[in-house]
């Protein structure tokens, strides 16, 4: 089947900016805007020109930097806004006016309150003006998917005999379903009889969840531009995703007989750039750029990708621009996975070291059982047989912690003290001080804190937290991790006071 090229429209600087609090600067919009050309989009709607002049000077900024794509903004059907557009998207080597005007009878009644022909009229009005301003001019249907589709087809041929060069037709508020939008696209293709002097473009919103599913069935049924935004971002419940529409494209192309030209290498470190300069995260199960895209944790799926990607994986991570794979280890992962982790940090297994590795194995699954992730550090440690299970005298139950700029930082600890549940309270300089000071009321032992340091490791933010404490004489190391820094801190403090507690009882050497 010959492929068709879709162009990919992206509106991440508008109706992606548009989300409450990832408005960006000028100098931030610049940068998405090089980074979305590096990544090969074929449109950039840098903004909403008329909105501000900030957002007209950054649109001016972009046309007149950013090289390759053709670059737009948003109008409305009025002539101020046309020109601020017009004005603003001059520079680019490639200019586009793309106005968005409403053809449900949500919108003619209850937002305009005007009637279908004089909606049309000031449809095609807005065409004609804008086309003495530039030579390529989208028109877009607001609400199409809401709207009668005699009147809606009675429009696009309208607007295309006045100059329009694209058409867009968008399901504004995600009410479409993937069987009945892709039908309407196929229908109005087959229907306008013009449609061939412009290219069809649709724009889907995800309230329902089908942003994606949608925009794939108007590619399938004959659209040629498809809008969308990187991770998703946009009003309410976000746009048709850039990153799950390319990806479906180029891993299904013989069944949507489409291709696109986006470099999907740079798809990763575009996602990265969105999610960081407009605030924005991802949820780390998101499809393509989530942080668990690529992450197998189950054993079962661990030992197939490592015996062939394949088997678990239609696409590998290189292909969006993500180094590798990676291999989580928890208490679900099997020796095979913890071999190859093993290898990649510099140990190796002979198959005559079998019994050795189960007893490694061992002591690997005595570890994760106590974390939700095991990281490179334990490895090392598990390899020095630093893992032996210290008998826990002092486990803690709970703990609260309170600090402010005004006010004493203060801490109640509660303990588990050979089966019996004791609890302190007590001050300190920070929040740490006063729970380590609140474990010293519970335990009365002499400690001195040498030193602590703290990294954040994995993905999901946790604190590894290693502590120096001296006892007397010596001198005991605790490690701990948790998502919060007090918690991590306590319970590093806990393994190096129930290390000197086993030591003196004679249960594990120093």
């Amino acid at each position: 089947m010959a492929q068709r090229k879709i162009d990919v429209f992206d509106t991440t600087l508008r109706d992606g900016e548009q989300v409450p609090g990832a408005s960006l600067n000028r100098d931030e919009k610049l940068h998405v805007a090089h980074q979305l050309a590096s990544l090969g989009v074929d449109i950039i709607e840098a903004g909403f020109a008329a909105s501000s002049p900030g957002d007209f000077a950054a649109v001016k900024m972009i046309a007149e930097s950013v090289k390759g794509p053709v670059i737009t903004a948003l109008a409305r059907a009025v002539e101020s806004d046309i020109e601020a557009v017009a004005e603003a998207v001059k520079p680019a080597e490639r200019p586009r006016i793309h106005m968005v005007l409403g053809t449900s009878k949500q919108h003619l009644d209850h937002k305009f309150r005007k009637s279908e022909d004089d909606i049309l009229k000031m449809g095609v009005d807005a065409v004609k003006f804008a086309r003495n301003l530039c030579p390529e001019i989208e028109y877009s249907t607001e609400d199409a998917s809401r709207s009668d589709f005699d009147y809606l087809c009675r429009t696009l041929e309208a607007v295309i005999d006045a100059g329009a060069s694209v058409v867009n037709i968008p399901d504004t508020v995600g009410y479409a379903v993937p069987e009945q939008w892709g039908e309407l696209i196929r229908r109005i293709i087959e229907t306008v009889p013009n449609i061939h002097k412009a290219k069809v473009s649709v724009h889907c919103h995800n309230d329902l969840g089908m942003a994606t599913a949608n925009s794939l069935a108007a590619i399938k049924a004959g659209a040629q531009q498809v809008e969308c935004t990187m991770n998703g971002i946009g009003e309410r419940a976000g746009n048709a995703s850039l990153e799950e529409i390319v990806m479906a494209v180029k891993m299904r192309g013989e069944f949507y007989g489409a291709y696109t030209d986006i470099d999907t290498r740079q798809i990763y470190p575009t996602s990265v750039l969105v999610r960081e300069r407009m605030h924005m995260p991802v949820q780390a199960n998101k499809a393509i750029v989530g942080a668990n895209a690529f992450s197998h944790s189950s054993g079962i799926h661990q030992d197939g990708v490592l015996k062939n990607r394949e088997n678990y994986e239609i696409m590998t991570p290189e292909d969006v621009g993500i180094e590798q794979n990676e291999i989580i280890l928890t208490a679900r992962s099997g020796r095979h996975a913890l071999r190859h982790r093993l290898e990649l940090v510099g140990y190796t297994f002979s198959d005559e070291k079998r019994e050795e590795f189960d007893h490694i194995y061992a002591r690997f699954l005595n570890v994760a059982d106590r974390k939700k992730e095991v990281l490179d550090t334990d490895l090392h440690d598990i390899m020095k047989g630093e893992t032996v299970e210290v008998p826990e005298q002092y486990h803690l139950v709970d703990f609260q912690a309170v600090a402010g700029i005004q006010g004493t930082p203060m801490a109640t600890v509660r303990l588990n003290v050979g089966g019996e549940v004791v609890q302190a309270a007590a001050n300190g300089d920070g929040p740490v001080a006063a729970a380590f000071n609140a474990i010293d009321e519970i335990t009365k032992l002499p400690s001195e804190i040498q030193n602590t340091s703290t990294t954040s490791v994995g993905k999901h933010g946790e604190q590894n937290v290693t502590i120096n404490v001296g006892y007397h004489d010596q001198s005991y190391t605790g490690q701990a991790s948790a998502t919060d820094v007090v918690e991590a801190s306590i319970r590093a403090y806990l393994n190096s006071l129930n290390k000197f507690v086993a030591t003196h009882s004679g249960v594990v050497g120093e």
